[in-house]
């Protein structure tokens, strides 16, 4: 069995898989994008669920990625134990529709076995109760003993997550010997202890839960599979733990030499060490893709995870700004992967600094106030802070509640959280208003995802602003039927189409479409499932069946209005990489026919002058009247041709 560097296994896992036909994805910004059902992206399949869930074409059926993600759940376990991070990387293959179990699982035996030339006889796998068909390619194809292949129940081999795809899982296991396992005699697959751990979860996603509880055979069942790249690593390595290995012990041992403390000496100081080694691999990718520190939603999950591991500085001994220094070292190590983090090196330590910088200013002042109140507690009846004063050191002096709870917990004291959470309501609120009761949004089929594969439209509205069209469906009452009526509201799939559906912070077209027998008052346009264009409209006169051939033709001189705005984002988007730098990138937009809203990531308030900077270069290039061309082109060429 070969030792293998972390970044050496992600590269052999994504070659593996495209000599298997599997399309290379680059790994998805941590920032959901269309999905309100998680704050951060958790897992190596969150980014494809559009893929798996048909509400898009994948541009391949065949896919393989290493996925960024982050986990906080148990961020106050991070430190205590050697087991629990919040960062990871997750490598993944996946079929949407094409092969299923033998093949999957054939792979995985292979990249195993062959790739990683992991012993045959170390290796144990785990089905669901009832998935004869796995259990049997496992034992009559792979050829694995029978008493290797432990059926396990719905909690642990079955995935889902409310209604929508779902299916029994296997899992590969790798035995570490008995030198690391818990000595009792019944010691076996399934045991807490060491010994035994799961590396590859292999989802095989063949049923679509409804809402009365029915699990219904998918017509195409998909692959998704997910390894964890740090513990297949540790593995590989022949280490305890993630932070022994090589990439993640290079950061630590970095703390160690800045701190001047050594590893495994004092538990205390081991779980300050692992803190601030974790934390800085999340913040620093977090602060990559655009999060900025702020006081809810994501921003305060990076707020969080900064200022824990400033405070486990100060207990190490360290009093000036040090995590800019670590990050640096994360950089070094991931940089060649993630070409993300040494293209915004300078923003990513700039938050970095000033996020810790701020936090220092208030973090002494606020240790003293805290300490304050454990001398009360101690000389008291009480064992718990109030959630009131819990909360002023929120308000007042930056200190997330974990920190507080750390500290308290060192002390042998508790918060009271509920009432902490009581004081949090107003904000908890706002963060939680845009992601509430979406737990299986994402997988929500809507009636577009109904329609036939076939039902697709041509987009001609870069270069005419009428078609001769023909009526593929009518939807109304979020139902298909033949044909809508005078009065109606309804929304129409043309064949092609003129009309610009909203995309991209652009408000879509409106204008109508006609013929002999019926005129349509257009509102909007959308994009919906499979890649197709929903006209919203209201039937003015007569009646539209399916299969009508019309006219359709946009409102020109609302579109022009439009396009002036949407280029005045692309001249602004210039205007602050030039004045403010080039980590600046749009973080959203609006732009109508009225006016234009531009967001972008920084990480500060801008100054009147570079305000006025950005004003005149706008102003100046809309005076050059330069010529526009349009050209469809892929996101490489554009990037080659000075797309941002």
């Amino acid at each position: 069995m070969q030792k293998l560097g972390l970044n050496e296994l992600r590269e052999m896992f994504l070659s593996f898989y495209e000599s298997k036909e599997h399309l290379r994805l680059k790994s998805a910004s941590l920032v959901p994008q269309g999905d309100k059902s998680i704050l951060i992206i958790n897992s190596g399949m969150a980014p494809l669920k559009a893929y798996f869930s048909g509400q898009e074409t994948p541009p391949k059926e065949r896919a393989v990625s290493c996925q960024k993600c982050i986990r906080t759940p148990d961020i106050e376990r991070v430190g205590k134990t050697a087991r629990h991070g919040t960062f990871f990387e997750m490598l993944g293959n996946f079929s949407f529709g094409d092969y299923f179990k033998k093949e999957a699982i054939a792979y995985a035996w292979e990249f195993c076995t062959k790739v990683l030339e992991l012993p045959e006889d170390r290796l144990w796998v785990t089905v669901y109760l009832d998935d004869d068909e796995a259990f049997d390619i496992w034992n009559k194809d792979i050829k694995i003993p029978a008493e290797k292949i432990v059926r396990m129940g719905k909690e642990d081999n079955f995935w889902e997550i409310g209604l929508g795809p779902c299916g029994p899982c296997s899992e590969i296991y790798f035995d570490r010997g008995p030198e690391r396992g818990c000595g009792k005699h019944d010691c076996k697959l399934g045991c807490d202890c060491d010994r035994y751990i799961e590396f590859w979860n292999l989802v095989f996603t063949q049923f679509d839960k409804d809402e009365a509880g029915n699990y219904n055979k998918l017509a195409k069942p998909n692959i998704d599979t997910g390894m964890g790249l740090e513990r297949i690593a540790a593995i590989m390595q022949d280490v305890d733990n993630i932070f022994e290995v090589n990439t993640i012990r290079y950061i630590l041992d970095y703390v160690c030499n800045l701190t001047g403390v050594t590893y495994g000496k004092d538990p205390k100081q081991d779980l300050s060490i692992r803190v601030i080694t974790d934390h800085i691999r999340s913040t620093t990718f977090m602060t990559s893709d655009g999060i900025l520190p702020s006081n809810e939603g994501r921003g305060y999950v990076l707020r969080r995870l900064l200022r824990r591991a400033a405070r486990h500085g100060k207990l190490l001994g360290i009093q000036d700004i040090f995590l800019t220094k670590i990050a640096l070292k994360v950089i070094e190590v991931s940089g060649e992967a993630y070409p993300e983090l040494v293209e915004k090196k300078d923003y990513i330590l700039n938050v970095i600094d000033i996020e810790e910088r701020r936090f220092n200013e208030t973090i002494d002042k606020g240790l003293n106030i805290l300490e304050g109140y454990v001398e009360d507690l101690k000389s008291g009846n009480s064992k718990t802070l109030s959630g009131e004063k819990a909360f002023e050191l929120y308000d007042t002096y930056g200190f997330p509640l974990d920190l507080t709870r750390d500290v308290l917990e060192e002390q042998g004291f508790q918060v009271d959280e509920d009432s902490f959470n009581n004081e949090m309501l107003a904000q908890r609120e706002r963060a939680r208003s845009g992601r509430a009761d979406t737990s299986g949004e994402a997988w929500k089929e809507d009636v577009y995802s109904k329609l036939d594969k076939s039902i697709l439209t041509e987009f001609t509205g870069y270069h005419n602003y009428t078609s001769d069209s023909k009526v593929l469906a009518i939807l109304a009452n979020n139902d298909i039927v033949k044909a809508a009526g005078e009065g109606q509201e309804i929304s129409i799939i043309l064949d092609k189409t003129p009309f610009y559906a909203e995309s991209g912070g652009q408000v879509g077209d409106t204008g109508k479409l006609y013929s002999g027998s019926f005129e349509l008052e257009v509102v909007d346009c959308k994009k919906v499932a499979g890649g197709r264009f929903a006209h919203i409209c209201k039937v003015v006169k007569g009646e539209a069946k399916t299969g009508d051939n019309c006219k359709a033709e946009i409102n020109v001189q609302r579109r022009m209005a439009v396009s002036r705005n949407h280029s005045t984002t692309h001249l602004l988007h210039k205007a602050l990489r030039t004045v403010l730098g080039t980590h600046v990138e749009q973080a959203g937009s609006l732009v109508t026919s009225e006016r234009l809203r531009f967001d972008f990531s920084h990480f500060k308030a801008m100054t009147e002058e570079e305000l006025e900077k950005v004003e005149r270069l706008v102003n100046e290039t809309i005076l050059d009247s330069l010529d526009i061309f349009i050209k469809e082109a892929s996101i490489t060429e554009a990037k080659q041709m000075g797309a941002m």
